[in-house]
C-alpha cells in the first residue's frame, strides 16, 4: 500500500495540464472526524454522484494514518477521479490537501469535490489548487520572516534565545560550596542537585583538570558563560 509520505511527493503539479481525459471511474471519499458525527449523508452524496466506489473513514482529520484514504488512492487509476463531500474530508491542512492533489495529478487521477464545485480535470479547478499552493507558500513564508524578525528583536533585548541552562547561577552557588567539602563526592552532588555529572563538569570547568573549587573560586556567571561557550 501506498505510505502518506509517497502521496507529498509531486504537491507542485497542481496547476500542470492533466495529462488524460478522465475517462476512468469515480471513486468516493468520505470521513468522520468524531464518534457522533454520521456518514451516511456524506455517502449519499457520492453516490448521487455517480460514485462506483465509496470508501470511509472514521478517524479524526489528524490521525496520519487514514486506512480507507490510502486505499482509495491506491484502488484509483490513470482516467479516475477520486470525489470527496469537501475539501475537508480529504485533507488534514492545506498543505496536505494540495500535496494529495498533486499525487494524484501525478499519476494522470482527477479530484473533484462536491461542496466547493472543484474539478482538476477542468483549467477553473487547477487554476484555484493553485491559488491554494501559492497562499499556502505565502503564509509560510510570512511565518519564516516573523520568526527570524522576532528572535533578531530578542536578541537585541538581550534575550536569551534557546534552551534554558541546565544549572541556574543558584544552583552552581550550591554545587561549589558542597565541593568544597573533600567528603562530598562529586556523583552524591549531581545526585542531590538533578543533574548528571557531565552537566556538573560542564557548568563547573575547572573539574575537569581534577580540581575541586574552593568557595571563592570563579562565579556562576562566568561558568554559565563558560557552558554557553562549549
Amino acid at each position: 500500500m501506498t505510505t502518506p509520505s509517497q502521496w507529498a511527493e509531486g504537491g507542485d503539479d497542481v496547476l500542470a495540464a492533466f495529462p488524460t481525459n478522465a475517462t476512468g471511474v469515480l471513486i468516493g471519499y468520505a470521513r468522520v472526524s468524531t464518534k457522533g458525527q454520521l456518514l451516511d449523508r456524506q455517502i449519499a452524496a457520492l453516490e448521487k454522484a455517480d460514485c462506483a466506489r465509496v470508501f470511509a473513514d472514521k478517524l479524526s482529520g489528524k490521525n496520519a494514518e487514514r486506512p480507507e484514504l490510502w486505499k482509495a488512492l491506491d484502488y484509483a487509476r490513470p482516467g479516475d477521479t477520486i470525489v470527496v463531500p469537501s475539501l475537508d474530508r480529504l485533507g488534514r491542512s492545506i498543505q496536505d490537501l494540495i500535496a494529495i492533489v498533486g499525487g494524484l495529478r501525478k499519476r494522470g487521477i482527477g479530484f473533484q469535490s462536491l461542496h466547493e464545485s472543484l474539478d482538476t480535470t477542468t483549467p477553473g479547478g487547477r487554476l484555484v489548487f493553485h491559488v491554494f499552493a501559492a497562499l499556502a507558500e505565502f503564509i509560510r513564508e510570512l511565518i519564516v520572516q516573523g520568526t527570524v524578525e522576532g528572535l533578531a528583536e530578542a536578541r537585541a533585548r538581550g534575550e536569551r534565545i534557546g534552551r534554558p541552562p541546565a544549572m541556574s547561577a543558584e544552583q552552581i552557588r550550591h554545587a561549589r560550596a558542597m565541593l568544597s567539602d573533600p567528603a562530598a563526592s562529586i556523583s552524591s552532588i549531581a545526585k542531590l542537585l538533578g543533574i548528571s555529572r557531565t552537566t556538573l563538569y560542564k557548568y563547573v570547568p575547572e573539574l575537569g583538570a581534577g580540581g575541586r573549587p574552593s568557595v571563592g573560586s570563579a562565579s556562576p556567571n562566568a561558568a554559565l558563560e563558560a557552558a554557553k561557550g562549549r
